[in-house]
Order: C-alpha cells, then sequence, then structure tokens
C-alpha cells in the first residue's frame, strides 16, 4: 500500500466533501500518522471510512468524524483539554498538536499503557494520562477550556459544564437508538450555554454513561 496516496485519498475523498476546509486540520492529518496508531492488525485500513475496533468493544472514529469534530472545536495554543476515553491515542495526538495541554482518561489500564507508548514514540510532552472512568464527571484536573466525550452518553452529565471555563466549549454525541446527535456546547457565561448540533452519527456508549431515569409498571 502507498501510504502517502492512501493518506491523501483519505483527505480528499472523504474529508473534505464532510465540509473540512480548515487548512491548519488538513495539515495536521498529514503531520499526525493515524497509521500509527491503529492496532497492527488492521493498519491496511487506516485510510478507510469506518471505525476500527481497537478492543473492549471500543472503536476509533471514521477519519470524517474526528477531523470535522476537530475543526468544530477550534482548540487554541494556550487552552487545556480534557478527553474522556483516550482509545488510541491518535485523537489525543491530534488535540495535543494543537492545545497547550491534553488531560486524557482511559477507562481500561491496557489501552491506556499502549496509548502512553506512542506518545512517547511521538515526543508529544503536553498530554497527561490518567486512568479512571470519567463518563459522568472528572474532578481531579480542575477546570477546562475544551472538553471532549469520544463515547456516546443519552444526558450531558451537568457537571462537566462546570468543569468548563468562560468561553469553553464541550463535544458530546448525546442520544440513544440508531441515530445520535454530535453536539458542541458552548459556555457563553457563567451559568449559560448553548448547543449546535453538528450532525446526526452513532456512536458507541461511554461505559456508565448518564441515563436517564427508566420507569417501570
Amino acid at each position: 500500500m502507498n501510504i502517502e496516496q492512501a493518506r491523501f485519498n483519505m483527505v480528499e475523498q472523504q474529508i473534505r466533501p464532510w465540509e473540512v476546509l480548515d487548512q491548519k486540520v488538513l495539515d495536521l492529518l498529514f503531520k499526525v500518522r493515524r497509521e500509527d496508531y491503529v492496532p497492527p492488525v488492521y493498519r491496511s485500513l487506516a485510510f478507510v471510512d469506518m471505525e476500527i475496533p481497537i478492543g473492549h468493544n471500543e472503536v476509533m472514529w471514521a477519519p470524517k468524524i474526528e477531523a470535522r469534530v476537530l475543526q468544530a472545536l477550534h482548540v487554541g495554543p494556550h487552552e487545556r483539554v480534557l478527553e474522556v476515553g483516550t482509545g488510541s491515542g491518535y485523537f489525543t495526538a491530534l488535540l495535543a498538536s494543537q492545545a497547550g495541554v491534553v488531560v486524557t482518561v482511559e477507562l481500561h489500564a491496557d489501552l491506556k499503557e499502549q496509548a502512553e507508548q506512542k506518545f512517547r514514540a511521538h515526543g508529544l510532552t503536553n498530554i497527561q494520562t490518567r486512568l479512571g472512568d470519567a463518563a459522568r464527571d472528572w474532578a481531579e484536573d480542575g477546570a477546562f477550556d475544551v472538553i471532549v466525550l469520544t463515547g456516546s452518553s443519552p444526558l450531558l452529565p451537568a457537571a462537566y459544564l462546570q468543569r468548563l471555563n468562560p468561553g469553553g466549549r464541550l463535544f458530546a454525541p448525546l442520544g440513544e437508538g440508531p441515530i445520535m446527535s454530535a453536539s458542541l456546547v458552548y459556555l457563553t457565561a457563567a451559568g449559560t450555554h448553548r448547543t449546535d448540533r453538528l450532525f446526526e452519527t452513532r456512536v458507541q456508549p461511554l461505559r456508565h454513561a448518564l441515563e436517564p431515569e427508566r420507569f417501570s409498571f
């Protein structure tokens, strides 16, 4: 496989048509080597428009989802980012290439360790990894300018809105069933926020995600 041609085709045939036109984001997709974060058995699928299994019933997002979310977040070089669900570490690396600091929380110890090895190999020193369950909140590291939930949640945990600095943004796939809403929440002022629905999708749920009360009869 011609890796660079496959990467070029991914950008031109999958990502640009999905309205990802920010040149900084497009440049990152050439700089951060996606194939290095894909499990070796699936390396030939690194640039295919699909989710890729990484173990524990978890997956890497499809490339166009990664790019579209990164463009919407518009992360700045002095911002602190919280990522809930490290997974393969690829989206973490994309965030770290734009942010000042990325704190990333992973539920599974082996995924955390594998991601840490990749971060060291690529010289990414502004990533702080954590092992824990952050599906509903993560209070250990203070406030953030950007928060990303890489798994879906039926409801948006209100605790995360309290973790945002003024002007902060939170991305989360919200909802249940076959169609979910990829949502970007802006904290416009203390206690005030607005939500933009970016696109419809279906994303693996976070373990222990916040759920609505169920009525039984």
